[in-house]
């Protein structure tokens, strides 16, 4: 049979991720996700292929009619530390026209913030998961810790029986 062969445990062709926004659930009630492609250099992608970004503190931002991330950091590569980038520059985000309008009219109509999810590879193309979201206040944030708690504690007694 004319075909590739796959090897056993090789990679799959599809999304590998590279970092992931772990404050943003617990910080906002996430609603609508987008996936966007991002506007990168060559030393950003090396350095994205080796793992080393972090979402932490960053947020999306719409400007003049476009989409650009912000606080993105991502670290230096070595070899091309000459021509090296800044680590946490503004990068633009490539998101459809209608994307963009529906994004900017829901930020502005409801206070909504723009908050990025995670960081993956997909198809070989960097790409960001940004999600419209709200912030949670302090008291919402105790309540899903005491559900996610009470969650556990039925589990445990349903294995226990």
């Amino acid at each position: 049979m004319a075909g590739k062969s796959k090897k056993k445990g090789a990679k799959k062709p599809g999304a590998a991720n590279i970092a992931v926004n772990r404050q943003a659930r617990h910080n906002f009630e996430i609603g609508e996700r987008f996936e966007a492609g991002l506007v990168l250099l060559g030393s950003e992608v090396k350095s994205l292929r080796d793992g080393k970004a972090n979402l932490k503190d960053s947020f999306a931002r719409m400007q003049s009619g476009e989409v650009w991330l912000h606080n993105l950091h991502i670290s230096p590569y070595d070899p091309a530390s000459q021509f090296g980038h800044d680590p946490v520059r503004a990068r633009k985000l490539l998101l459809n026209r209608g994307e963009i309008d529906k994004l900017d009219s829901k930020v502005k109509e409801r206070g909504l913030t723009l908050v990025p999810l995670r960081l993956y590879f997909k198809n070989g193309r960097a790409k960001v998961e940004i999600a419209l979201a709200k912030g949670k206040k302090r008291h919402d944030k105790r309540s899903a810790i005491r559900d996610r708690e009470v969650a556990r504690e039925v589990d445990r007694a349903i294995k226990r029986r």
